[in-house]
């Protein structure tokens, strides 16, 4: 539609150019564009492969409407001044009018650059909180690679995990719908929610290297404090809140402090910003909850398992942590944010990593997941105009990356 096409026109010119006042009139233009059936993210974007939080990585992403999950959950976009009133942020910290969050559903038809071939499962853009705070932002939530990962054949290694039959029950049940949902808040509502005081500038020149990692904590915290709430079943989101609830918690205590460990090699930090998170995100609320054994850790016959005790004094530990980490990105409190993230998200038990590794041998699934983009060909008619398209899967990822090769690439075969 021409909103679109204009924003594409600004892009091109962004790409000859490199004026950054182009840049910030294409994602003006770019959020705008909420109207279509087919949308796309692309450009120079995400800072996270960036310890300091300048670089931007390329990526491109082409997505279609799911037309049925995007009016469920379009009932998060309009209920989201509900959700800014009434979290557990102090009152300067709230926003007085949510501007513009437009949250979809999408089925992706092809990714490139930083997001592929491992993707991720949603994305909220712009990143500058002047557009966020003046035109609003995109949410969308990519449902055919959350059904995939969701599909992928995990449940051996769930069950090696779980702390009983019990909560493995739970996760057939609510696993998935807690997953997604949990994503939508993050997202939609996580990301949209909470201000900069005046004066204070964007977090990645006051949180500098931590500001990608607070950034997906504080997101993250918001999903988790409502996923645990009764207002998602009144909405019609879910039949059990509390199960939905109680479903997500133990998988995100349970990947935070051990799953999630399966990615790194015995003595590896932890860098990635999302990784960081979930883990600094647990961590706190498993010490800060210790008093009152609201996380116990259990060892039977060798392993050790995580065990909420008492979700609703969690839900009010992660309701504390997320009233602490809009504080430090509202007034810009790098000494705060670097001991929330050194002091939690960093460091690993090198003996529970050893365990956890061991545990995982018996397993063949890689820990990371990839895609291959469907080959999608336009079939005309005698008149040169579109009629269809045709479809085809590449078989394997060697196979796509030689193709791309043969057809985009730009080097020459023989130097």
């Amino acid at each position: 539609n021409k909103a679109q096409g204009d924003a594409l026109g600004l892009l091109i010119s962004y790409y000859k150019t490199g004026d950054l006042q182009t840049w910030d009139d294409y994602n003006v233009a770019w959020t705008s564009a909420t109207e279509g059936n087919i949308d796309y993210i692309n450009s120079f974007i995400e800072v996270y492969n960036d310890p300091l939080g300048y670089r931007g990585s390329y990526e491109t992403i082409v997505q279609i409407k799911d037309f049925d999950m995007s009016q469920k959950m379009a009932v998060l976009s309009e209920n989201a001044q509900w959700f800014e009133d009434n979290s557990p942020l102090m009152e300067e910290h709230k926003k007085k009018n949510v501007v513009g969050v437009t949250y979809k559903v999408v089925n992706v038809a092809g990714e490139a650059g930083d997001a592929s071939p491992s993707t991720p499962i949603g994305v909220n853009l712009p990143n500058a909180n002047w557009i966020r705070a003046e035109v609003g932002s995109k949410s969308v939530s990519l449902g055919n690679i959350i059904e995939s990962y969701n599909n992928a054949g995990n449940s051996g290694r769930l069950k090696e995990f779980v702390h009983d039959e019990e909560e493995m029950a739970m996760e057939e049940a609510y696993g998935q719908i807690g997953d997604k949902l949990h994503t939508a808040l993050h997202e939609v509502i996580g990301h949209a929610s909470g201000q900069l005081n005046p004066g204070v500038g964007e977090t990645k020149e006051t949180l500098k290297n931590y500001a990608s990692t607070l950034e997906e904590g504080r997101a993250d915290l918001v999903g988790l404090y409502y996923l645990y709430n009764p207002k998602i079943q009144e909405l019609g989101l879910v039949d059990d809140w509390k199960k939905v609830g109680m479903t997500a918690y133990d998988g995100y205590i349970r990947n935070g402090l051990m799953t999630q460990l399966i990615r790194l090699n015995l003595g590896d930090d932890v860098e990635e910003a999302h990784m960081r998170n979930r883990q600094w995100v647990s961590a706190w609320a498993f010490e800060k909850g210790k008093a009152d054994n609201v996380i116990e850790k259990v060892t039977r016959d060798g392993k050790t398992y995580f065990k909420i005790n008492d979700y609703d004094k969690l839900h009010d530990l992660f309701g504390a942590l997320l009233r602490e980490t809009q504080r430090i990105k509202s007034e810009g409190d790098y000494a705060a944010v670097e001991a929330l993230v050194e002091g939690y998200g960093v460091k690993v038990d090198q003996t529970l990593h050893a365990e956890i590794l061991e545990r995982n041998k018996q397993f063949t699934s890689a820990p990371y997941s990839g895609f291959v983009n469907p080959v999608i060909t336009p079939e005309m008619d005698a008149e040169g105009k579109i009629t269809s398209f045709k479809i085809t899967q590449p078989v394997t990822f060697d196979e796509q990356m030689l193709f791309y090769s043969k057809e985009y690439g730009v080097l020459p075969e023989v130097n």
